[in-house]
Parts: C-alpha cells; structure tokens; sequence
C-alpha cells in the first residue's frame, strides 16, 4: 500500500505542478529573439535614428512590434526600419508588411542584411493574475543613464529585462490587453512580455499615466490579438499551452515516481520470494510423497518377487526329491530364478532419498528461463515513440512523436550512431541553422526517449561548432564506435550548461505492437 500512494503522489506532482519560478536560462533564451527597431532618417551624407522601440521574431526574418513604433516610417517614405539584433555584429533593414492601428501591432520582414533571429514561442493558456512576467525592451531611461550616444544605438545590446506580475485582462482602447507590473520605459513599446518560461504572454504597448504617488500599470497587447494578426498574416507561430514547470519539479517528480517504482519493485520481489517459497514448500512435500510411494511400491514388489522365488524354487525341490518329472521341476527351477533376479531388480532400482532433492529442482526451474539462454531483444527494433507532456518541459519545441529503427550497438536507422558513455547512449546534436544543440538519449530497458535542447549564446554556439568540428562521427558496425562517440562528444557535453532549456520525454513501444493494439 505504502509503494502504492508513493506511485500516486509522484503521478499527481507531474500532472499537477506547483507555481514556477523564472528561469533566468529561458528569459535569456528569449532575449536572443528582441531586437531593437530604430527609426532612421538620413541627410544625405550620414543616417541617424529619429526613434526606437523594440520587437521580437516571430520566425527567422519577421519580427512583430507595435504599430505606433514603426507609424514615423509609415508617413515618409524617406524614413528607413533598422533591426539591431542583441548580438554580433550583423544589422539589417526592413519593411512593415501588415500594421495594425486599431490594436497596435505591426510585422516587419527584414529585407535587407543575412540577419536570422530565433523565433520566440507563444504561451498558448489561460494566464492567471499574479502570474510572475519579465518584459524585455530597449528603454531609452536605460540607454540615457549609460551615456549611450547615437553611434550605439546602432550597436547590437542585450536587451533589458524587468520583472512583475498579471494585474488582470481587461479591454483597454477597443482591444484586449494585459494589465501587469512589469517596468517599462520608452523604448519598450513592441517588446515581449514573458512568462516564466520565456514564452510570450502579450506585446508591451503603453502604461498608465501616473503623478508620481499612484501605483505604476503597464499594458500588453495580449496574445487574443496578437495570435489572429499572425494568422491573418500567414505566420504560423510557434505557440505551446503546456504548464510551464521548471527542471527541479520535473526532477523531483521523476525522483518520486523513481522511488515509487523502485518500492513497487521491492514488494513484488517480496511478493515472488514468498511465492517461490511456497511452492518449495509445496515441491517438498509432494516430492517426498511420491518418493515415498515409489519407494513402498518397490520394495511390495520385490517381497513378492521374493516369497515367489522362494515358493517356486521350495516346489522344485519337493518335486525333484518325490522323483517328479524333470520338466516340472525344471519350470519351478526357472521361476525361482527369475523370482530372485526380480527380487534383486526391484530392491536396487527402487528410488532413493536423493530423488527428492532432484525432484524438487525439477519443480522448481519449471517455468524458469535458463540463465545460459541469451536476454531478450524485444527493446531492439521500430520503436514508435509518444511524448510524455507531464514528464516534460517545453517552451518551444515540436511535440510530434518519434520514430526510429533501434539496434544493440546503438546503430539508429541503421546510419546515425548513439555514443556509449556514464551508462547512457546519447547522440550530441549541433545546429547550424539556430544557436542550439540537443542532446537525444535512449534507454534501451525502459524504452524511454528524450531530448534535452540547449539554446545558447552566438559566442557559445561558437565554441560548440569549433569543437564539433574536430571529428568525425564512427559509421555504425565499426568495432568500438559507440565508445568512441562517447568519447568524442563529451568535449561538447563539457561546454553546455548544467540544466537544458526544454526537456522532451517519449515512451516508446515496438511498432508492430502498438499496431496491433490500434487494431484491437
């Protein structure tokens, strides 16, 4: 019983998690996908920016902001949209291609410049009041305190971050807003703002004016208008309504569920024991009945087989004194030998005390695989591979289910080989389309699949990529490959940081079986 609510406590931790705290990890995950818009006009010998706000990509070369932001650009045609990302040294020009007054939201489509953003993901769930948010901008207050001149505007900043809370959702100005009280300054406007994921809950707009005494309101466009100004667009963005939990809840459940499985293991290896001892106990005594039986059964025989022998050969010899024919006495002479070789027979053949130990063992190993047989391979094979939203952490990640072709060597598909290292395969994946690399790992005994996602900095990714570039993966069916891999990855293993951004976790099944199941 006591395993049993172990089990169940575990299982009600993973579905029903408790508040969680901000990341710093997924805010600066976030971060990387906020730019700074500028406004900039020209004189016709040098570019200077008239305004700024800020936005965030929605894909690789889009990028949402308010619509007041970019309403200087809209009037003259002589005015010019500079993206500055919060990295590297790469900029770049674009145009407003949808704009929104009535709920000021704005999409600009970098046109000029190989700038390529990581798009930010949309909380797609219900948002509770007093739900702990983080805006993230270019305020101008901030800009102004540093001593930054025209010239760094220009150059790539990270953005500023501010923490607060939902204060409600409320219509405000015929469309449907946030109320938080995350600071924001100008400079902010067109920004996100970012549950404790990274994942953004609406587009900081405007607050609300104050003399100074007056608690500070903000307002955010909220994702009811900003998700249908995307579609409208053609822009399917990444958008995930899974409760947002950190790692440690996730890991403290797993610990959970860990122990409530190992307990439950526990008691049906008790469960076994007791078993297997009644059924010696049980072997035993059936065995030593039988033995016993046999034994009697036996020895009856050869009595008989004695007095028999003894008859006979007692008739052969009264015959043979009385002068009887020699036939007779002959025939008497025969079934007394016989008799007395029966007698013999029986008495050495009957069973002894140690036929019931062997008897015992025979019970016994009945039903028992033979330890000398080789482990089944039933985890080898098409796994088809379902997620596990309650054992999993996403913030922006595809959630389709997996499948793939598993052998005993760690050969995947039967082209991309897993490493073998600190009893756990593992295959490091490096992008060279995003500043990311996932780590998918598989357990073979648990069928268990997962991918631990990491997004970096351009300076780490960097890094990563230098490292990466140093080998080359082993082809599967070469000797020693999986260790080798192992090997070779831990370099990158090193370089990331000690907990993942996103956590997918599948429970896979044979193909075939879950086929046959579907069909069932």
């Amino acid at each position: 019983m006591k395993h049993i609510l172990m089990l169940v406590g575990a299982i009600l931790a993973l579905a029903f998690p408790g508040p969680a705290n901000a990341d710093p990890a997924d805010i600066d995950a976030a971060a990387r996908g906020v730019v700074r818009v500028v406004i900039i006009g020209t004189d016709g010998k040098e570019v200077y920016p008239v305004s700024h706000g800020s936005g965030f990509a929605v894909s690789p070369t889009q990028i949402v902001t308010n619509a007041h932001v970019v309403r200087e650009a809209m009037l003259d045609d002589t005015l010019r949209i500079g993206i500055v990302p919060p990295e590297g040294e790469d900029a770049a020009y674009g145009r407003a291609v949808a704009v929104s007054p009535r709920n000021d939201l704005a999409l600009i489509e970098i046109t000029e410049g190989r700038l390529r953003l990581p798009p930010l993901t949309i909380a797609g769930g219900v948002v509770d009041e007093l739900h702990d948010v983080s805006a993230v901008g270019y305020p101008m207050n901030v800009d102004q305190a540093q001593g930054l001149d025209i010239g760094d505007i220009f150059r790539a900043q990270p953005p500023v971050k501010s923490r607060g809370f939902i204060s409600g959702s409320r219509p405000s100005r015929q469309f449907d807003t946030l109320l938080h009280t995350a600071p924001l300054a100008r400079g902010n406007s067109g920004g996100p703002l970012l549950d404790n994921c990274g994942r953004v809950l609406g587009v900081n707009s405007f607050g609300a004016t104050s003399d100074g005494t007056d608690a500070e309101f903000y307002f955010a466009v909220s994702t009811r208008e900003l998700i249908p100004f995307l579609r409208a667009n053609g822009i399917e963005a990444r958008i995930n309504a899974l409760p947002c939990r950190s790692l440690a809840e996730l890991d403290e459940a797993e610990r959970a569920m860990m122990d409530a499985q190992r307990a439950e293991a526990a008691g049906l290896v008790a469960a076994r024991e007791m078993a297997q001892r009644e059924k010696l106990d049980r072997a035993q005594l059936e065995a030593q009945l039988a033995v016993q039986s046999q034994r009697e059964n036996f020895m009856a025989a050869a009595m008989i087989a004695l007095l028999v022998a003894l008859g006979s050969g007692y008739f052969a010899l009264q015959q043979r004194r009385a002068g009887g024919l020699r036939k007779r006495v002959a025939s008497f002479a025969v079934i007394a030998v016989v008799g007395g070789l029966g007698t013999i027979l029986l008495w050495v053949t009957r069973p002894g005390l140690e036929e019931i130990d062997e008897r015992v063992r025979l019970a016994m190993d009945e039903g028992t695989p033979d330890p000398a047989d080789p482990p089944s391979q039933a985890s080898e094979g098409t796994m088809l591979c379902t997620f596990v939203p309650e054992r999993s952490r996403v913030t922006g990640a595809r959630m389709d289910d997996v499948e793939f072709e598993w052998a005993a060597d760690g050969c995947v598909n039967g082209r991309t080989q897993y490493g073998f290292a600190d009893g756990e395969w593992r295959r490091v994946l490096v992008a060279e389309d995003e500043d990311a690399v996932a780590v998918n790992s598989y357990d073979p005994l648990s069928r268990t699949f997962r991918s631990d996602r990491y997004p970096l900095s351009r300076k780490a990714m960097e890094m990563v990529r230098a490292v990466r570039a140093e080998y080359t993966p082993p082809q599967c069916g070469i000797t020693n490959a999986a260790r080798d891999l192992g090997e070779q990855q831990g370099a990158i293993l090193s370089l990331l940081p000690a907990q993942p951004n996103e956590r997918l976790v599948y429970s896979c099944a044979p193909k075939a079986r879950v086929r046959a199941s579907q069909h069932e």
